[in-house]
């Protein structure tokens, strides 16, 4: 169900979303949960930050970046700076905006694990809804490395995998792997729509897809299969359009230079 505050009955004209946007907007209707929103402008603001999401993370698989280690990790060297830990820290005097885009256009240049990827993802739908502008004054001294990520990327979390729409990001657990691959305990992948997942390493491909990429690398003889935990994030919509539109943010979303890491699932952190 969607609730508008503003007392709005007409929502939003379903004839101007793309296939998307539509099939978000007729989930969350036939949803036994209720979805609030301050006004159609407000859903149409996610609606179409979840499908630059979506669409980043078709042009990440496309672009021709390679999933490695975190030891192998590799960027071009105009825009990033590789890090001890194997992460790419943004150089002085480049914008966000252009090094966030050269991953998408020079792919071949970058190697990274899942969880990077990810992030560029949302980093690349962000850009792509807000705009360089807004964008290049927010998301300042980036740093690319597993969950760690700039202060105005806010995420929120559900626990139920049900309620999950294309633009959010899930995580499927393979608790047999192989433990001399660490890098298979598990795949991020970005939610697309019409069934699909987006993760770095794997590609394109549905449930059943990635558990049985991940099945394959379990220890030998493990019937322990691969399977999609029920925790589900997304980005906090309604701070980001208040943050595109110049207007005051609460209290508790307060910016501050740094990164953060709050939630652990298997070997990997989020922060909210």
């Amino acid at each position: 169900m969607i609730i508008f505050l503003n007392g709005d009955q007409n929502g939003i004209d379903m004839s101007t979303l793309s296939g998307v946007e539509r099939e978000i907007v007729e989930k969350k209707q036939r949803s036994p949960e209720t979805y609030v929103y301050e006004s159609p402008a407000a859903l149409a603001f996610e609606l179409n930050m979840r499908r630059r999401i979506v669409e980043a993370a078709v042009a990440l698989d496309a672009s021709g970046v390679t999933f490695v280690r975190f030891e192998n990790t590799r960027g071009n060297r105009y825009f990033w700076s590789r890090t001890n830990k194997g992460g790419l820290l943004l150089n002085n005097g480049v914008l966000p905006s252009d090094a966030i885009n050269d991953i998408f256009r020079n792919g071949r240049m970058y190697a990274f694990e899942c969880a990077t990827a990810v992030v560029v993802v949302l980093y690349k739908g962000v850009l792509d809804a807000l705009g360089e502008e807004v964008f290049n004054s927010y998301f300042r001294n980036l740093l690319l490395y597993d969950w760690q990520y700039d202060r105005d990327l806010q995420l929120t979390a559900i626990n139920n995998r049900e309620e999950a729409y294309p633009g959010d990001v899930q995580y499927f657990k393979n608790p047999d792997h192989d433990p001399n691959k660490p890098e298979w305990q598990g795949e991020n992948v970005i939610v697309l729509d019409k069934g699909m997942y987006y993760g770095h390493g794997i590609g394109i491909t549905t449930t059943e897809g990635m558990i049985t990429v991940l099945n394959r690398k379990r220890v030998p003889g493990s019937r322990t299969s691969a399977y999609l935990l029920d925790k589900t994030f997304s980005p906090d919509f309604e701070y980001l359009r208040r943050l595109s539109a110049g207007r005051s943010l609460p209290s508790a979303a307060g910016r501050y230079t740094g990164y953060t890491v709050v939630i652990k699932i298997g070997s990997h952190n989020y922060r909210m």
